[in-house]
C-alpha cells in the first residue's frame, strides 16, 4: 500500500481533542449528509462540500447519483491535493524521511526493541531499513492491520475515477510538501511516543478506526466531531496545524476561486464539522451552505 495515498488520514486520525459544541450552531443531527450545497453571497452557481474517508475496504465506496450529478455540474474537482498528478506521488517518496534524527535516536534501547519485533513480526518489515522514516508514516504502515478486508482503496482514489470518467480538472488546495512538512511542525519526539503508544493500544485504535468508519458510512457527520472530543492521541496541541489553519487557507482560496468556477471539493470529513470546519467558516463569510440527500 502507498503511504502517500493515506497522508490525509494520518492528519485527521491525529488530530486533537475538540471541545464540543451545540450541533445547532454547526450541523443539525438530522441534516447528516456528506454532500453539501454552496451557494449565495453573490456565487453565479452553487459548488460543493463532500466529506471524504481517506482508507476503506473498496467494496464499502459508493457514490450516490447526487454526487454524481454534483460532479458532472462542476468546472473542476479540488483535493487536498491534486492526486492525478504522477509528480505529487513520487515527490512524496523523498519526503518521508526525517530531517536530522534517526528512529534508534527516539528511543530507549528497550522501546526500540519493542518497536523492530512489532514491525518484524505483525508486519513481516524488518525496522533496520527504515531508519529515517518520520514515526507517523510508519505508523500508517499500521492501518492494513485494522482494516476487516483485503482490497483496500480510499473515496478520494474512487472519486478520481468518476470526475476523469467526466473529464473534470483535478486541482489541489495543498502540493505533497505542505502536507509532508506538517509532520516535520510535530516533534519527532512526540511522533515516536504516538507510534509506540499505538503499538501497544492496537486492539484499542482498531476499535476507534471502526468506530470512525462506521460512523463515516452511515453519513453522520454530525458525530464526527464528538469523535473527536473522545479522541485520546495526544495531538491536541497541535489542532491548529492540522486542522484549523488548513481549513482557513482553503476557505480563503475557496473565496475566490468560487467566483468565477464551480467546484466540487473533496477533502476529508473532519474537515467539514466544528466551529473552525468549512461548513462553519463558510457560512461565517456570508455563503448558505445546506445538505444535500446522498443515498
Amino acid at each position: 500500500m502507498k503511504l502517500i495515498k493515506i497522508l490525509p488520514l494520518l492528519i485527521i486520525f491525529f488530530s486533537c481533542k475538540a471541545q464540543p459544541i451545540p450541533s445547532a450552531l454547526i450541523i443539525n443531527f438530522d441534516d447528516n449528509s456528506l454532500l453539501w450545497q454552496v451557494s449565495g453571497n453573490g456565487l453565479q452557481q452553487p459548488s460543493y462540500l463532500f466529506g471524504t474517508f481517506h482508507l476503506m475496504c473498496k467494496d464499502d465506496i459508493h457514490f450516490s447519483d447526487q454526487l454524481k450529478v454534483a460532479v458532472g455540474r462542476a468546472d473542476k474537482v479540488y483535493m487536498e491535493m491534486d492526486m492525478d498528478d504522477p509528480a505529487t506521488m513520487l515527490s512524496g517518496l523523498f519526503l518521508m524521511n526525517m530531517k536530522d534524527k534517526t528512529l534508534p535516536q527516539l528511543y530507549t534501547a528497550a522501546d526500540y526493541k519493542k518497536v523492530g519485533v512489532f514491525f518484524k513480526d505483525s508486519l513481516g518489515i524488518s525496522l533496520t531499513t527504515l531508519q529515517k522514516i518520520k514515526p507517523f508514516f510508519l505508523e500508517a504502515m499500521m492501518y492494513p492491520k485494522m482494516m476487516p478486508c483485503k482490497t483496500i482503496s480510499g473515496v478520494e482514489e474512487e472519486l478520481l475515477k468518476v470526475a476523469k470518467l467526466q473529464k473534470k480538472e483535478i486541482k489541489g488546495f495543498e502540493t505533497i510538501e505542505f502536507q509532508a512538512g506538517i509532520f516535520d511542525s510535530i516533534p519527532y519526539e512526540e511522533q515516536a511516543k504516538e507510534l509506540l503508544k499505538s503499538i501497544d493500544s492496537l486492539a484499542n485504535n482498531k476499535k476507534e478506526f471502526d468506530t470512525m468508519m462506521n460512523v463515516y458510512k452511515s453519513q453522520r457527520v454530525g458525530e464526527i466531531e464528538n469523535l473527536f472530543s473522545k479522541s485520546e492521541s495526544g495531538m491536541e496541541a497541535h489542532k491548529d496545524i492540522l486542522l484549523d489553519n488548513r481549513n482557513k487557507n482553503w476557505v480563503g482560496q475557496l473565496k475566490t476561486i468560487m467566483k468565477t468556477d464551480k467546484v466540487f471539493v473533496a477533502v476529508g470529513a473532519g474537515h467539514l464539522v466544528g466551529k473552525q470546519g468549512l461548513i462553519a467558516l463558510l457560512r461565517k463569510e456570508g455563503y448558505t451552505v445546506k445538505p444535500l440527500l446522498n443515498k
